[in-house]
């Protein structure tokens, strides 16, 4: 049996033991903090030889001051800044740069369209483009809407590209007429020595724009999707490696978004035909509407994860103030949803597809009407896709234009989305309008105004002053005032209102938004901007969203005031120094 002293000097050694292990968990801790917050930068000095086809715009080529120009090269060059990567381009005839690759005399091919023949010899990154071939004719040629019906007849195309391997490989050898450059296959065209052209959708648009030929037009516009990428020497996974990376990273900061739009934008075809045009837009429509809807379930859920994450740190480190610009990112993004993000890129092709097509609907409708008036007035109504005529010349205009405003808002919304979830980590200032960025708040928040008022006003002031400020961070506020205003909605026949004006006396913009909601307690007033104080922590309130406006209003040198009477509702002024 232990002795008084045999169990005091047992306590005071597992103290002392417990003391030591504290002590080597924290810091283990500070360790793994400081290895996150500082990555290894990699070695990497050597310069890459890029290779690339000289005339293939505007995917790459030679521009007129002899430089390496094109979506590629712009792309490359981004991947080589945000890696930290040496490259110099080399552009020539693609044979020759697939020759060069193959033996070792450039690195990387910026463009080159994957095959498995290819994928025997070279390794390919994942995609960063899918590139859409077609089939081009002379304007009183006969149609050709596949590549089974041009069997028998000349083609002309780029010699080693994927179409020359695709065609080859299918038993049309004898047909080829084969050519250094897509531009040399549509000149032979243009000139009657071969009876079609397979060449891609974009280069050929631009070949036939850039150099005149003026009878020549795309007659199936989507024969063939191949993917389109980098590729570099078989087992230089190092460089395969760095290259993918980087593409990963454009892809999640917006810049590969921006080129990709710069050079190809709406002009990169997808194939549609006139009877699916409306049947295209319910495709477009309906997934939208289910991402937003799980958008919101999913910032529901992120609010309630982040404020039990937010209570516990708060009991155990007081430090997490420290961490407020990740806060201000997190929160954004749980308010807007990450997801729509993600698929904002894919949203705009089929949106743009379909306001390239609707003019062209248009006006192939318009030149048909008088042929159709004819025919009524000689043999009266008649049935076009089970309607009346009488009906149809009615109903058609009406449509065509819903479909293509449509459209508008489509791009519009998502366009407002990418702007408001780009991280913004310089936070630069410019002039701004808070008319602007007031209207682009409530077209992000439009869905939540619609759920939770069926009364929503919103008044702006005539030519307020100019601001200085972030506009996307100074939207931010507007739009969690706005959210904030919805939340407090006990039903929907309460109203919302929203007013901008100008206050000369004092110098400022002001902007007010008002709500008919249950109001706020006179002794919660005076903490409302405080972090993580939120009366709706029940239902997934951090106490952030007010908290990190207040501060960025303070950034601006405004104001964010809140007067509220419970069960009245509240009204919140926003107030900013206008331009001296």
């Amino acid at each position: 049996m232990l002795n008084q002293d045999d169990a005091n000097h047992l306590c005071r050694k597992g103290k002392r033991t417990l003391l030591r292990f504290l002590a080597a968990a924290v810091l283990c801790l500070l360790c793994a903090v400081s290895a996150l917050g500082a990555p290894e930068t990699p070695d990497w000095h050597r310069t890459i030889i890029v290779g690339g086809d000289r005339d293939y715009p505007p995917y790459e080529f030679i521009d007129k001051n002899g430089q390496p120009a094109g979506y590629n090269v712009e792309l490359t060059r981004a991947i080589a800044e945000i890696m930290g990567m040496k490259v110099e381009f080399r552009l020539g005839a693609w044979s020759e740069m697939f020759s060069a690759l193959k033996s070792g005399r450039v690195d990387v091919l910026q463009g080159i369209s994957w095959s498995e023949a290819r994928a025997k010899q070279i390794d390919f990154t994942p995609p960063h483009t899918i590139v859409y071939h077609a089939i081009f004719a002379r304007r009183d040629s006969p149609s050709a809407g596949s590549l089974e019906e041009l069997r028998g007849k000349k083609v002309a195309l780029h010699r080693d590209g994927i179409m020359h391997e695709y065609l080859a490989a299918r038993g049309y050898g004898k047909d080829l007429v084969l050519t250094p450059t897509p531009a040399d296959a549509l000149r032979l065209l243009a000139a009657g020595e071969c009876d079609y052209a397979v060449v891609a959708m974009v280069p050929g648009m631009y070949i036939i724009r850039e150099n005149r030929l003026t009878n020549l037009v795309p007659v199936a516009r989507s024969i063939a999707a191949q993917r389109y990428g980098y590729a570099v020497r078989q087992g230089d996974a190092e460089l395969l490696a760095r290259l993918s990376e980087g593409l990963a990273i454009l892809k999640k900061t917006g810049q590969y978004g921006a080129i990709h739009a710069k050079w190809l934008g709406v002009l990169e075809p997808q194939p549609m035909r006139w009877q699916e045009t409306i049947k295209y837009v319910a495709v477009v429509v309906i997934p939208l509407l289910l991402i937003l809807g799980g958008t919101v379930l999913w910032s529901h859920s992120l609010r309630r994860q982040v404020a039990q994450r937010t209570e516990s740190l708060s009991r155990a480190l007081e430090e997490v103030q420290l961490n407020q610009q990740q806060l201000v990112q997190a929160d954004k993004m749980a308010a807007l949803g990450i997801l729509v993000s993600g698929v904002a890129h894919e949203i705009n092709n089929p949106t743009g597809l379909i306001l390239l097509d609707v003019p062209i609907l248009r006006k192939i409708y318009n030149d048909t009407a008088p042929i159709l008036e004819e025919r009524y007035r000689e043999e009266g109504d008649f049935t076009l896709g089970g309607l009346r005529y009488s009906r149809v010349r009615e109903e058609v205009p009406r449509l065509l234009e819903e479909m293509q405003e449509g459209a508008k808002r489509i791009k519009r919304i998502v366009e407002d989305l990418k702007d408001f979830a780009r991280r913004d980590d310089v936070g630069g200032k410019e002039q701004m309008d808070l008319n602007g960025v007031a209207q682009a708040a409530v077209r992000l928040v439009d869905t939540s105004l619609r759920k939770a008022t069926t009364r929503f006003t919103a008044r702006y002031g005539p030519d307020l002053p100019q601001v200085w400020g972030n506009a996307q961070r100074i939207e931010q506020v507007v739009v969690n005032l706005i959210l904030n205003a919805c939340q407090a909605l006990p039903d929907p026949s309460r109203g919302i209102e929203l007013e901008t004006s100008y206050d000369p006396a004092g110098g400022r913009v002001i902007l007010r938004v008002r709500d008919e909601g249950s109001g706020i307690a006179p002794e919660h007033l005076s903490r409302l901007t405080d972090p993580f104080f939120t009366t709706k922590r029940e239902s997934g309130g951090t106490g952030l969203g007010l908290s990190v406006s207040a501060g960025i209003v303070k950034e601006h040198g405004g104001s964010l005031s809140f007067d509220s009477t419970p069960g009245e509702g509240t009204t919140v002024t926003l107030s900013l120094p206008v331009i001296a």
